[in-house]
């Protein structure tokens, strides 16, 4: 079937790549049709072992299928599988993505809404300490394998030299890497490798494909058998589930490759800018609610390369002491002072604050030129919530700059998705600097600087992505506005015609006519490029108001469950980012191992020191709304199991069994936490 966004298809040229027919039952399918047609047939023998099953409203989502993947096969074997096919078979609806991308649901009772509750207070999630004998075993744990590992080292560079040739001095050349240095890389890190660093093939969406792999020694090197297995994905930054092969976005990528290839082959100040810079910075700062935007090819050096165009000598940045490493690094390459608060402590904040306005500079006690205060809306490792209200009360008191990080926060939070502005309602111009990525929420690559005019036009010249960085690739540009446009919804022609915003050709700046609420609303055609047709139900935004509705309730139900099952979790209910405390590092990795070998693998990501303290090692699930309640229910289920072996529920509180809290999901998401 031809993407529907091309207005004039070429005839297809040959290729030289050969397509191959899968070994498997049914041959290859090249069309939504005979997709469909094939689910069909497999409803019809699940429903037929399932007579029972109830109904559901339908639901419609866009998507085409190409001939290009091994996903769109189903066989017999196939249907037993509850990661290919719903658990529940479809009665009424019809789904056109493929289950393995983006899980069939059309229970509208799994829709949640993710916003701010103003009749209460912001509540700050205390984090509970385990017992005693757990963080004793812990630190027992990391003694043994400092001194075992040091006693290696000590006999090893003696009695067996050819294995440590690389950390001493041979052939008059120094050594490169120093055993102090690499101790924790080649004494711990790599005896849980094979829990890392996992290659997928295929779409990293609700499940994905592993490659299989082992290791003879030691995991110092991994053979490849040459076979895959699929997954259940709750490791993936895939919050909205965009990342897909298939659907309108998917089309409208494969169009912009046919019309400006893959690549810019510049930077953005000299030949690497072209026309979709421009629809993806207008629509940015359409979105964000903000004067204008500029887009980055990468999400760390959006923060590593501007932070230093923002302040420098005789300037103070105040960062949160959980803030990323990219913060970080931008830090310290501007040259500014830099002073930490305790993490999401308002009164820390309120106390540096003081301290730094009254003593001024060090020496001199002159003013500061500028003093920036660095938070994130959503933190990558904890899952905590800036505490943004207060934030903002602190900043028209003492008058700082205020730079957000949104990279977890935008597109996952907010009726709108929106992040924390809107999860808030607060004025997104009420802050000075809004900072996101594009990898979490809208399946692409890069990050984006969005704020006043004058401030973006300066940190076009002076951040070093400028002149320095390759620009965005079309591709990942045309993914970013499709899956934007979806969520914002774009106005037919004759409604953005009277649009109260307007396109700058000269520059991507949006200006306000009328009201700032007009900023919230849907993206006037002329935003995107005329050549894009989104199908009905990406343009109209009801499609991304599901995804961001089934986030939300996946979120909080995987939260809320593993606290009544009894585990330690960090964060917000509604983060996307569920951490699941384990402490002991020989625990993460059979947490890791026990949850993939299980009958229905389950990959996860598993965290320990440096990224976290030495002491609360942990697992940490990304949630989709890809994942159905029946996928939260398998991981929640595996959690039970796999934490009473470990001995991993420490949590307070009220616990329930796994079959109550399944079968009270719907409660436990609407309860007062």
């Amino acid at each position: 079937m031809p993407s529907p966004i091309a207005l004039n298809p070429p005839a297809p040229s040959p290729s030289i790549f050969k397509e191959t027919r899968s070994p498997r039952k049914l041959p290859l399918m090249s069309t939504a049709m005979t997709y469909l047609s094939a689910v069909q047939k497999a409803d019809t023998r699940a429903r037929s072992r399932n007579s029972s099953a109830e109904s559901s409203p339908t639901r419609s989502i866009p998507s085409s299928v190409t001939a290009s993947s091994e996903d769109s096969i189903l066989s017999d074997d196939d249907t037993n599988n509850c990661l290919v096919n719903p658990l529940t078979p479809p009665t009424s609806e019809v789904f056109a993505t493929l289950h393995t991308e983006f899980g069939h649901c059309a229970n509208e009772a799994h829709r949640c809404v993710s916003q701010h509750d103003y009749t209460k207070p912001f509540q700050d999630y205390a984090t509970e300490e385990p017992p005693y004998y757990i963080l004793f075993t812990t630190y027992i744990s990391y003694l043994m394998v400092i001194c075992f590992g040091r006693a290696r080292d000590f006999f090893g560079k003696r009695f067996a030299k050819s294995y440590f040739t690389h950390l001493m001095p041979h052939n008059g050349y120094a050594p490169l890497n120093s055993d102090f240095d690499s101790f924790y890389t080649r004494r711990l890190q790599r005896r849980v490798d094979e829990c890392c660093s996992q290659p997928v093939a295929g779409v990293p969406g609700r499940t994905v494909l592993i490659l299989d792999r082992y290791s003879t020694d030691y995991n110092v090197t991994k053979i490849y058998t040459g076979t895959k297995t699929r997954a259940l994905n709750i490791s993936s930054y895939n919050y909205l589930g965009f990342s897909q092969a298939r659907g309108g976005c998917s089309d409208a990528v494969r169009e912009s490759i046919r019309r400006y290839g893959t690549s810019t082959c510049g930077t953005r100040l000299e030949s690497g800018s072209n026309e979709l810079h421009v629809f993806a910075e207008a629509l940015v700062a359409r979105f964000l609610g903000t004067e204008d935007a500029l887009v980055s090819s990468a999400g760390f050096a959006t923060n590593s390369t501007f932070i230093p165009a923002l302040v420098g000598k005789k300037s103070l940045i105040i960062s949160d002491e959980l803030n990323h490493t990219s913060i970080r690094v931008g830090a310290r390459q501007s040259g500014a002072q830099i002073q930490m608060f305790k993490h999401n402590d308002m009164s820390s904040l309120e106390s540096v604050l003081r301290e730094a306005i009254s003593q001024g500079q060090p020496k001199t006690h002159r003013p500061w030129k500028k003093i920036l205060v660095v938070v994130e809306g959503l933190y990558s490792m904890e899952g905590t919530l800036v505490n943004l209200p207060r934030i903002v009360e602190l900043k028209q008191k003492y008058k700082f700059l205020l730079f957000v990080d949104e990279a977890h926060s935008i597109g996952a939070l907010g009726p709108h998705g929106r992040g924390v502005t809107d999860y808030f309602n607060i004025p997104p111009r009420s802050i000075d600097v809004l900072m996101g990525t594009f990898t979490k929420s809208f399946g692409a690559a890069g990050g984006y600087i969005a704020g006043p005019k004058i401030l973006i036009d300066a940190l076009r010249l002076h951040g070093h992505s400028g002149p320095y960085a390759e620009a965005m690739t079309p591709p990942v540009l045309i993914q970013v506005v499709s899956s934007m446009a979806s969520i914002m919804g774009v106005a037919p022609s004759s409604q953005s015609t009277k649009s109260a915003l307007a396109l700058n050709p000269t520059s991507s700046i949006v200006t306000p006519r009328d009201g700032a609420e007009e900023l919230s609303g849907m993206a006037p055609s002329s935003m995107l490029p005329i050549w894009m047709n989104l199908h009905p139900a990406l343009a109209d935004g009801s499609e991304a108001r599901m995804r961001i509705r089934r986030l939300a309730f996946n979120s909080r139900y995987l939260h809320q469950g593993l606290k009544k099952l009894g585990f330690i979790t960090y964060g917000h209910p509604f983060s996307p980012i569920v951490p699941l405390l384990i402490f002991n590092p020989g625990k993460m990795s059979m947490f890791s191992r026990m949850m993939r070998s299980r009958s229905t693998p389950i990959v996860v990501v598993v965290v320990a020191y440096p990224a976290t303290p030495l002491v609360t090692s942990r697992v940490r699930f990304c949630v989709s709304a890809a994942h159905t309640k029946e996928d939260i229910d398998m991981v929640l289920q595996a959690c039970d199991e796999v934490g009473e072996i470990l001995d991993l529920k420490h949590g307070l509180g009220e616990r329930w069994g796994i079959d109550e809290v399944c079968r009270r999901a719907v409660e436990l998401v609407h309860s007062t936490v």
